[in-house]
């Protein structure tokens, strides 16, 4: 190793004058502590170093080791249903001795792995390839973990191949022609992207569960979303929600720099919750990154990119993985710190002029692709990151680079929020450049109605617009029998669809087709008022019938149920409006 000697410290950057040449981002062992750290400027003998790890105690004059190598972490088996720090640290392993984490612990991320079991897919005389599948382990009860050769191998003839049985993660397991061995772990660089034979586009939805999102603003697999919100609009419950309902076969949830209860709350709750998609606790194809706010800042950095890397790496095996970044301000907080402390010339706000290349560098691995290797296969990671914009100021330097980056824009309100409507999407700001080539996708899945079902919600949501405008100049006296229903059917359109209940099992998430079956009743009972006022049944009666009570009741049935219920209340309020007695013209 590369000797140096501390010169100074200024919170977590260290200065160090190196007797022999480094690399920027080479890993670095600080002090006498041996706190991790990397190497983020040079300057000739001079060498700043970023440091994950508290830097209390740690004086000048000590001693500071280079080890020639970038920040990797060992992908393998196990995975799943692990909580890391912001550098691939297991979070059980480093507070083993105590309630408080430990500096200068140097574990894995697999080092809570003892042995996993192993299954051959290949014999002897096989040809490989990088990206080839050797075999497949298994995680949890329902996740096969497929064994691959590293992409940067050359690949070759099998001469060994280990039997079915359980191994160490660093033992071999298969070796080619060349002498090359493949262990069930193989070790990566978080910063450097794995490479795809080939990217594909964006034309299958994720399926969030979330009517507001599904149905106005879809998001594609291998797409980026981004999820601005001031203080107390829900940014943490609606990526928890997405965590638990969307329809990725794996989850990496980030918890980047946010307060230390909101985690605790993830790290209590998650474990307890059942994977809709599959009889198994959701842990099972959940990672868990914890980086909470009192944690040292250059790990937030850090955590961006391990989690990008662990969601490459299944992505690889042929999975879909959603990845949740809660919060990208909280990230670009730690850039703006550090490059403070460097001394370099701030940008908007504070924050340095490279915020929107370092954040375009963790975007750009999103996407759907054609992995290496056989058997032929896609993949994708689909980011869904939340923004912290103070006050709400959606034009700061953070949310309008992600905007940039991402291909669709969920904007939380927070004059929804206070009134309990949630989740508290502003369908007036939002967006999705994602919509027209997955509108196909929907209408063949759910019918050629749906696009007409769509233009009537997006309709009623204008009309809504315009008439509180225009009751706020006339008052509501002032409106025609019509628009005074159209006001009470969007209000009924906003409590019944826009919004969900996360307490209800039935209603925390939706599928495509029952969302569009809700739809389609609400605008047949429009259908059917708006009929009877044209015949001249005034508005005050048509109020008194409980339409949001009952509606709110039948969209409490699952989907196998819904269709039936739904029809039945839907004659019954055709009769009772039919009934209804008409004013002499």
């Amino acid at each position: 190793m590369t000797e140096g000697i501390i010169l100074g410290i200024s919170g977590p950057v260290v200065t160090v004058r190196s007797n022999a040449p480094v690399r920027m981002f080479e890993i670095a062992y600080v002090g006498n502590a041996h706190l991790l750290g990397e190497v983020i400027r040079i300057r000739r003998d001079q060498v700043d170093i970023q440091v994950y790890e508290d830097t209390n105690g740690v004086r000048s004059g000590e001693g500071c080791a280079f080890t020639g190598e970038l920040l990797a972490v060992d992908l393998g088996p196990g995975i799943l249903g692990s909580v890391l720090d912001g550098i691939g640290r297991p979070l059980k392993k480093l507070g083993e001795d105590g309630i408080f984490i430990r500096r200068g612990i140097h574990t894995g991320l697999l080092s809570h792995v003892q042995e996993m079991p192993f299954v051959p897919s290949v014999r002897v005389g096989d040809a490989l390839r990088p990206g080839s599948f050797i075999g497949c382990s298994r995680e949890g009860s329902h996740v096969e973990h497929r064994i691959m050769v590293p992409p940067f191998s050359r690949g070759g003839i099998v001469e060994y191949i280990a039997p079915e049985g359980r191994y160490a993660l660093d033992r071999t397991i298969c070796r080619v022609s060349d002498g090359e061995e493949y262990a069930l772990s193989q070790k990566w660089r978080v910063r450097v992207p794995r490479p795809v034979q080939e990217r594909l586009p964006l034309d299958r939805p994720l399926i969030t569960g979330q009517r507001v999102l599904d149905t106005l603003f879809p998001l594609a697999l291998g797409g980026a979303a981004v999820l601005p919100g001031g203080f107390g609009t829900g940014k943490t419950v609606t990526q928890q929600s997405l965590a638990k309902w969307c329809d990725a076969d794996i989850i990496v949830y980030i918890g980047c720099g946010e307060r230390g209860n909101e985690m605790t709350e993830v790290l209590e709750e998650f474990p307890e919750l059942s994977d809709p998609w599959h009889d198994a606790p959701l842990m099972e194809r959940l990672v868990l990154i914890a980086n909470t706010s009192n944690m040292p800042v250059a790990a937030r950095e850090a955590s961006i990119y391990l989690g990008m890397t662990i969601a490459e790496y299944y992505r690889d095996m042929g999975y879909n993985v959603a990845i949740m970044a809660d919060s990208t301000s909280r990230w670009a907080e730690a850039l703006r710190e550090i490059g403070g402390r460097l001394e370099e010339m701030p940008g908007e706000e504070g924050y340095p002029a490279y915020l929107g290349s370092r954040l375009a560098q963790y975007y750009e691995r999103a996407g759907r692709v054609r992995a290496l290797g056989e058997p032929d296969r896609s993949g994708s990671v689909t980011v869904i990151n939340a923004v912290s914009p103070a006050g709400g100021d959606f034009s700061e330097p953070v949310t309008q680079a992600s905007l940039r980056l991402s291909g669709a824009f969920w904007g939380l309100d927070k004059r929804l929020a206070q009134q309990r409507h949630f989740p508290a999407i502003n369908w007036s700001q939002s967006f999705s450049l994602y919509e027209e080539i997955l509108d196909p996708v929907f209408s063949k899945e759910i019918g050629p109605r749906r696009d007409e079902l769509k233009q009537y919600l997006r309709a009623m949501l204008d009309n809504d617009r315009r008439l509180v405008e225009l009751v706020q100049l006339v008052g509501r006296d002032g409106l025609s029998e019509e628009d005074k229903w159209i006001l009470l059917m969007a209000e009924l359109i906003r409590i019944v669809y826009l919004q969900q209940n996360a307490f209800s099992d039935a209603d925390a998430s939706c599928s495509t087709r029952k969302q569009f079956e809700i739809l389609d009743i609400l605008k047949r009972l429009d259908d059917v008022v708006r009929k009877r006022i044209f015949d001249g049944v005034v508005f005050e009666e048509i109020a008194e019938i409980p339409f949001l009570g009952d509606l709110l009741r039948i969209r409490e049935f699952s989907e196998t149920d819904f269709g039936a219920e739904a029809s039945r209340w839907l004659n019954d309020q055709m009769n009772r409006v039919s009934g209804l007695a008409v004013m002499p013209k």
